[in-house]
């Protein structure tokens, strides 16, 4: 059986309330990675920013349909004027005259009818601009709601982080002054079974909460004060004392 001072043994206690605060530290930690309320918020930006391109891709759309009938526009213009120019050269012949007159009235007739499509698109054009400073403004909304919530999650995390490493340090020094042999009986139980070592108090094991049967009970209490003894439940080291039996 193994063998440490009962001082020895007592400091274990210590360093199990080290690190039973680390790995409180460590779901925490895990927890704030896999908040649902950020999840939550990342899926509303993905949406209203989905809902923003939609609405600025129809947007765009109009406005270069509106441009491309401002463009016909000015060239049909553009014709009429130099067919004008022509006839008040008086440069041709009368029948050139009359056919560039016809042309003229063609052309007016052909920029009526573009401009009343451009008045359309202008319509169309003005109309999804509110719709699109609305998605803007929802996603802009969306998003600073998410940079609050990370920012919240990362000073959160800072803080345990430096919570930790003063925790890791503590740790560290305790560590240095418990037996070499006894440490690593403490550490094997940690890994197994998550509890290194916990306090039998007043026939309770406080490492599996529950009361030791009078056969345990008993063998442990006839056990020297420097023998390392286990809890049956948990597998940690019971750590004893005469005013806790």
């Amino acid at each position: 059986m193994a063998k440490a001072s009962p001082a020895e043994q007592i400091l274990l206690l210590d360093l199990q309330a080290l690190d039973s605060k680390i790995v409180k530290i460590d779901r925490a930690v895990k927890a704030l990675a896999a908040d649902p309320e950020i999840a939550a918020a990342q899926a509303a930006v993905a949406e209203s920013e989905d809902a923003r391109r939609e609405v600025a891709a129809e947007s765009t759309a109009a406005q270069q349909a509106l441009a491309e009938v401002e463009q016909q526009v000015e060239k049909v213009q553009a014709r009429i004027d130099k067919d004008r120019a022509q006839i008040d050269a008086g440069r041709g012949t009368a029948r050139d005259m009359m056919a560039l007159q016809h042309e003229i009235d063609s052309l007016l007739l052909k920029r009526g009818e573009l401009e009343n499509t451009e008045l359309e698109m202008m319509e169309a054009a003005e109309e999804v601009m509110p719709r699109l400073e609305g998605a803007t403004a929802a996603a802009d909304g969306t998003a600073a709601q998410l940079a609050q919530l990370e920012r919240g999650r990362d000073e959160r995390g800072g803080e345990l982080a430096t919570e930790r490493g003063h925790l890791v340090a503590e740790r560290a020094e305790l560590a240095g002054r418990i037996d070499a042999a006894l440490l690593a009986l403490y550490e094997k139980r940690l890994a197994q079974h998550g509890v290194g070592a916990a306090r039998l108090f007043h026939g309770t094991s406080e490492g599996s909460g529950m009361q030791l049967a009078p056969g345990d009970l008993a063998e442990i209490r006839d056990a020297a004060a420097d023998d390392v003894v286990y809890c049956p439940d948990s597998g940690a080291i019971l750590v004893r004392s005469p005013e806790w039996m």
